[in-house]
């Protein structure tokens, strides 16, 4: 007798669970040839609000870890990843492509990981600074996470862009809620599946899957994100920057017309680091 394969149900990873969303709606996803592959959930604004507070539970605890305890957790991901390699990259060929050119992605974005695990301990040393002042004070500037950020993953790169977006933002104690590519979400839910048994506590990072013409201004206008980080087209640019002026939120956005090499040197870095920090200067008088 034929056995019927179990088809697997996706669900989105937050606050360290898996969940499908609330409105009980999903999308059917097929792979290259058109065959039938799954059904990925359409989350909702209610799920982003329960992704924030999820984030939020887990913020104090992620920010006060060492650097160096955040770069293993980091590095541990990266060496997950590379172990189920071939896994990921069948979920990246599901949108199309070629083999070669999808372990390429895979490789790129377990090497992103571990050049982010590098720079835990060592961006601090690098962005923070004693200042000289023309007074007896002892003046020095520390950095400090933002909070909650909100990414938008864009449609290309599906997995490296996601974790360049994600990884230079949690790793100096950010937390994220992340709303993955609609076109090619189901490397999002393996990654989510990842991070379930990695070393990241649950709720640093929450994925998402949906439509970005529902969730896109709900992520704009949410008072408890602080900054916005990923990629738009204009109209969706100009949406978010008028929902982040009522929240006051910080907002870096790449254009989606002008399609970025996720592989090259340029999308990794101690700046794309720095875009989502705090300063904090001390005045500290000499001799008190």
């Amino acid at each position: 007798m034929n056995r019927i394969p179990i088809t697997k149900t996706p669900k989105c990873y937050v606050g360290g669970a898996f969940i499908r969303s609330e409105s009980g709606r999903v999308q059917a996803l097929h792979d290259a040839s058109g065959a039938f592959f799954a059904n990925i959930p359409q989350c909702t604004r209610k799920d982003l609000r329960n992704a924030v507070e999820a984030a939020a539970k887990a913020g104090p605890g992620w920010a006060k870890r060492s650097g160096y305890n955040r770069g293993q957790i980091l590095y541990r991901l990266g060496e997950m990843l590379e172990a189920r390699a071939a896994e990921m990259a069948d979920a990246i060929l599901l949108g199309g492509g070629n083999s070669a050119a999808a372990a390429q992605e895979v490789a790129a974005t377990a090497d992103r990981l571990i050049h982010y695990a590098g720079w835990a301990d060592k961006y601090e040393q690098m962005l923070g600074n004693v200042n000289p002042v023309a007074s007896p004070h002892f003046n020095f500037t520390v950095t400090e996470p933002m909070g909650i950020i909100g990414v938008l993953a864009p449609d290309e790169a599906p997995l490296l862009a996601l974790v360049s977006l994600v990884a230079s933002v949690i790793v100096s104690g950010n937390t994220v809620v992340a709303l993955a590519s609609e076109l090619q979400p189901y490397p999002a839910i393996l990654l989510g599946e990842m991070l379930a048994t990695s070393d990241l506590p649950g709720g640093v990072v929450n994925l998402l899957t949906g439509r970005r013409s529902e969730l896109v201004s709900s992520f704009a206008s949410h008072a408890h994100l602080r900054a916005i980080n990923g990629v738009a087209g204009a109209d969706e640019r100009r949406a978010v920057k008028l929902g982040a002026a009522d929240s006051v939120k910080r907002v870096r956005l790449l254009k989606s017309e002008e399609p970025r090499d996720w592989r090259d040197g340029a999308a990794q870095g101690l700046y794309e680091i720095r875009e989502f920090i705090e300063f904090k200067t001390t005045w500290h008088p000499i001799g008190a």
